[in-house]
């Protein structure tokens, strides 16, 4: 069984779970995120884009229900050891098979939370399922019941984010060594990805973005591989990622020359990153964090260039993106706690000079502050 955790650690994990039904006065939960499947059994696929629920009631029983290909992926890597399989067929509604197994833990007429904030419920599976619970149950909205105990790492969580780290921190190795003018986006992509694979990383819940020349400017990924010029600018985001956990990092690196306002951009960028790591320690609101990143930027006079967000919480998350929750943007109201994992990042896109600047590390706080994982400078680097 490929279980990444400890049992002690999956019990507390479960105990937590179980405290925080009974004060949101839920009988069951029904789990459709993949990241809270993971986190309290270990339970590891990408099956969570067909209908799959796990059930945990007020008891302390588990009952997964998934389709036939994810009965020994199951059983291979979770501690899961009741699975039901709902039958792929014309017509099917797995939804009826769910009300079978709520029927079995005598939840009819019960208080339900429901994780309706997943990948894996898609808009017509909710309708099904609400149908399917209507004048059976009571149904709430508990999506974040699981993400807020999630968002502050345990000790061997905390292990695996600094293996993330590790292998992010050699990406930008293999980044620098052949970012240059005639080398292609593909080569560089290839190379950080292959050093992370053969530091026994995972595949990041999203791709890297790259972007060179007016793709410097976006802030996802696109399709488009270039070569690179004689005087070109090259973003990269990309993540270290072990065991799903996940360590960021985001680079914007000057090819041949840099141009001068590239230099002022940069400055701002540690600048605010530097005033931000100042604000993110416990007791304080991560909406304070954003609100120095955006005055620092403001006041330095690039307004317009930079972002409503500056970052987000990062763990163990799957496919079709690595942000967790908080978010860092103003007025977020969530209190800091040590243990939290965050990945802050400096945007700035001058659209009409058509530069850009970035500059992203992740960092684990703790109750001193908060620590830098990335090892790596944060010069302005020109290749």
């Amino acid at each position: 069984m490929g279980l990444h955790f400890t049992k002690e650690e999956f019990s507390k994990r479960k105990e937590k779970v179980l405290i925080k039904m009974k004060e949101h006065k839920i009988d069951a939960l029904l789990m459709f995120r993949q990241e809270s499947m993971y986190w309290l059994t270990g339970y590891d696929t990408f099956g969570y884009v067909f209908f799959q629920s796990l059930i945990l009631d007020q008891k302390g029983n588990i009952i997964l229900l998934t389709r036939a290909p994810d009965l020994r992926q199951a059983q291979n890597t979770s501690n899961i050891e009741n699975i039901r399989i709902w039958v792929d067929k014309d017509g099917s509604n797995p939804t009826d098979d769910l009300k079978v197994i709520l029927d079995e833990l005598n939840l009819k007429g019960k208080n339900l939370g429901v994780e309706y904030e997943a990948y894996g419920l898609t808009g017509r599976n909710a309708l099904r399922l609400n149908k399917s619970l209507e004048n059976y149950c009571s149904i709430e909205d508990k999506s974040e019941l699981i993400t807020r105990l999630r968002v502050v790492k345990s000790t061997e969580e905390i292990k695996y984010v600094r293996k993330a780290a590790q292998l992010a921190d050699l990406a930008l190795d293999e980044a620098w060594k052949h970012a240059k003018a005639g080398v292609s986006e593909s080569k560089i992509l290839a190379e950080m990805n292959r050093v992370i694979f053969e530091g026994g990383g995972d595949y990041p819940a999203n791709e890297f973005i790259i972007g060179s020349g007016k793709n410097a400017l976006l802030c996802r990924y696109q399709a488009e591989k270039q070569i690179l010029n004689k005087q070109d600018q090259l973003t990269i985001e990309w993540a270290g990622t072990y065991r799903h956990y996940h360590s960021a990092m985001f680079r914007t690196i000057p090819i041949g020359k840099a141009d001068h306002k590239h230099y002022k951009m940069h400055e701002a960028c540690v600048e605010a990153l530097k005033n931000c790591e100042s604000k993110l320690k416990p007791g304080n609101k991560i909406g304070e964090v954003f609100d120095i990143h955006a005055k620092t930027f403001d006041d330095l006079g690039f307004q317009k260039a930079r972002m409503n967000a500056c970052g987000y919480s990062l763990g163990t998350t799957f496919s079709p993106n690595w942000m967790d929750w908080p978010m860092l943007y103003t007025g977020n109201p969530y209190v800091i706690e040590s243990g939290n994992v965050y990945f802050m990042h400096m945007i700035l896109m001058d659209s009409e000079n058509n530069l850009a600047m970035n500059l992203g590390e992740t960092y684990l706080v703790n109750e001193n502050g908060n620590e830098r994982l990335g090892q790596q400078k944060l010069d302005l680097v020109v290749l």
